[in-house]
């Protein structure tokens, strides 16, 4: 296999966690070794046949129980929900580089690469869950994720405004002060692993916003203006809430008048 869409058909299509690890870090060296095809021809299947394993049990994010981080159960609890965060981030970076054709080579080595590193922060927390007697699908997960992906398989825009540049922006906003307390709390392997994990989402983000830009400039629109109509379009309940982390959404390509928006003024 040295076609970067077969790779991406092989882990959106397969529910093996396994091979999907094995898939994106051959498909991310292949590359590398300047080997990976991006031939195009194949067809696009709907984002309905992509497959998930049986395990976790999927619940709204209403539904899924409340665990503090100062017991052990709250922890557990806690790096498993970022596993599953980091796994549905796998399908996400992979599902760009799938259904959307017709993008510059950069797009395709970019999202290739974001995969890359979301199976490696996956791998990192499996090892961290494991240290506690846990493996990945011991304990349930929200459904929230996918919904954005299925909202938006067929309008690239809308994809980067709703995945990287809002769901993954959550994470810079609220990383730090989880970081803060795990610090508190002297548990050092967490802060190393939170923020490793915090730096790499900056990059994606920035990617994201990269994008959102560049499509936005090749269609005609206004970047800012665009990415308030479909925030306002696909976030359920009109636009996330805040604290923002400006610093931090600056550096990964907000605006200060996008950011002044979500925050209301």
């Amino acid at each position: 296999m040295k076609n970067l869409f077969e790779y991406a058909e092989a882990c959106l299509h397969s529910a093996n966690i396994d091979e999907k690890l094995a898939l994106t870090h051959q498909a991310w060296q292949t590359l590398g070794y300047g080997e990976l095809s991006l031939n195009s021809d194949r067809p696009v299947l709907p984002i309905d046949r992509v497959s998930f394993p049986d395990k976790p049990i999927l619940l709204a994010p209403r539904n899924m129980p409340k665990r503090k981080l100062n017991t052990p159960e709250g922890v557990s609890a806690f790096f498993h929900a970022i596993a599953h965060v980091e796994f549905m981030a796998i399908y996400l970076a992979w599902d760009l580089v799938y259904r959307f054709r017709g993008m510059p080579v950069q797009f395709y080595q970019d999202w290739l690469k974001i995969a890359d590193e979301e199976v490696q922060h996956f791998e990192l927390i499996r090892i961290r869950l494991q240290t506690m007697q846990l493996d990945y699908g011991d304990l349930p997960a929200h459904n929230g994720l996918w919904d954005h992906a299925r909202d938006t398989a067929d309008d690239l825009l809308a994809r980067l405004a709703m995945v990287p540049r809002c769901m993954e922006a959550r994470g810079l906003d609220v990383t730090p002060a989880i970081i803060t307390r795990f610090r508190q709390l002297g548990d050092d392997a967490s802060v190393a692993l939170l923020n490793r994990i915090l730096t790499d989402e900056v990059g994606h983000v920035e990617r994201g916003s990269y994008w959102f830009k560049f499509v936005c400039e090749q269609q005609g629109f206004d970047a800012e203006a665009k990415y308030r109509q479909l925030i306002g379009q696909y976030y359920r309940g009109g636009k996330p809430k805040g604290p923002f982390n400006r610093e931090m959404r600056i550096i990964a390509g907000f605006s200060n008048a996008e950011l002044d928006w979500l925050e209301g003024h």
